[in-house]
C-alpha cells in the first residue's frame, strides 16, 4: 500500500511539473512570504495541541466528508483552538488537492502543513509554493539519505519537517536526519493496522526538545487523554474532526482532556 501511494503521488508529481516546470516552482516558493514558525507553535505547553486535518477520504475508511469548502473548515478548526492545520493533499486515495492547501493558507494564522508523500524536491518546492509551513516526511518511505536531503531542503525554506515514524528502528532515523518535530503513526501504512499504544511505547525514544506528535486512533476525546498520559506534547486529529457535525464543538472537548 505504501509502495502504491508513493507511486501515485510521484506520478501525480510529474505530470504537474509538464505543465508547470521546476524553475516556476522554485520562483514562486522562493517569493511567498516567511513561513509560520511551526516548531514554535506545537513547543510543549501545560494543555495538549491538536493538528486539526482538513481530510476528505482515506483508503482505510473510504470517503469521509465531501468539503466543499475546506478554507471555512479550517478557519473552523482555529476558531476552536487548533495549533496548526493540516491539509491532505494527495488526490488518489485521500482526493486532496494543492488548491485545498492555498485556500487553507489564505485565511488562518496559524502554521499549515502539507500531508502526501513526498519524496522528491518538486514537491517540497511545491508545499512551500502553496504556502505550507510544514512538510511531512515518512520515514518508512524513504531512505536515509533521501530523508537528510529533503529535510535539508525543507529547512532551507525557512519551514519545518514533521518527520513520520512507525518503530523504534524510525525513531532513531529520525532523529538522526534532525528531527525537532517527531511523529509517532498509530496506523501502519504498510498494513493500514492501528495500534493505539504504539506512541506510548516509543514516547521515551524521543528526547526532551523534540515536539512529540501523536497520530491516528482518534476517535474520542479519551484517545487524546490517552495520548497525552504517554507523553504527547500534540496530538493529530483527522477523521474524529470532519466526521463531527460541530468540529468547534468536537476541539473543544478534545482540548480540555
Amino acid at each position: 500500500m505504501l509502495d502504491d501511494l508513493y507511486a501515485g503521488a510521484l506520478a501525480d508529481a510529474e505530470a504537474r511539473r509538464a505543465v508547470r516546470p521546476l524553475s516556476v516552482v522554485e520562483r514562486d516558493a522562493l517569493a511567498r512570504p516567511q513561513a509560520v514558525d511551526a516548531r514554535a507553535a506545537l513547543q510543549p505547553a501545560e494543555r495538549v495541541k491538536i493538528i486539526a486535518e482538513v481530510k476528505r477520504a482515506s483508503p482505510s475508511r473510504g470517503d469521509l466528508s465531501a468539503i466543499p469548502d475546506p478554507a471555512s473548515l479550517a478557519l473552523s478548526y482555529q476558531t476552536g483552538g487548533a495549533s496548526a492545520i493540516s491539509v491532505l493533499t494527495e488526490g488518489r486515495r485521500f482526493k486532496g488537492t494543492l488548491a485545498d492547501l492555498e485556500a487553507v493558507r489564505d485565511v488562518v494564522s496559524v502554521p499549515v502543513l502539507r500531508k502526501d508523500f513526498i519524496a522528491e524536491a518538486y514537491q517540497v518546492l511545491e508545499a512551500r509554493a502553496a504556502g505550507a509551513d510544514l512538510v511531512l516526511l515518512i520515514v518508512a518511505g524513504l531512505a536515509q539519505a533521501k530523508l537528510v536531503e529533503l529535510h535539508e531542503l525543507v529547512l532551507s525554506l525557512g519551514m519545518t519537517a514533521l518527520i513520520e515514524t512507525h518503530s523504534a528502528e524510525e525513531v532513531e532515523r529520525g532523529l538522526d536526519a534532525g528531527a525537532t518535530v517527531l511523529g509517532v503513526n498509530a496506523r501502519d501504512l504498510t498494513t493500514f493496522d492501528l495500534d493505539p499504544d504504539l506512541f506510548g511505547s516509543l514516547a521515551d525514544r524521543i528526547p526532551s526538545g523534540v515536539v512529540r506528535v501523536a497520530e491516528s486512533a482518534v476517535t474520542a476525546p479519551s484517545d487524546v487523554a490517552h495520548y497525552r498520559r504517554a507523553g504527547a506534547d500534540v496530538v493529530l486529529v483527522g477523521e474524529a474532526l470532519v466526521v463531527h457535525g460541530d468540529p468547534v464543538d468536537a476541539l473543544t472537548t478534545f482540548l480540555e482532556v
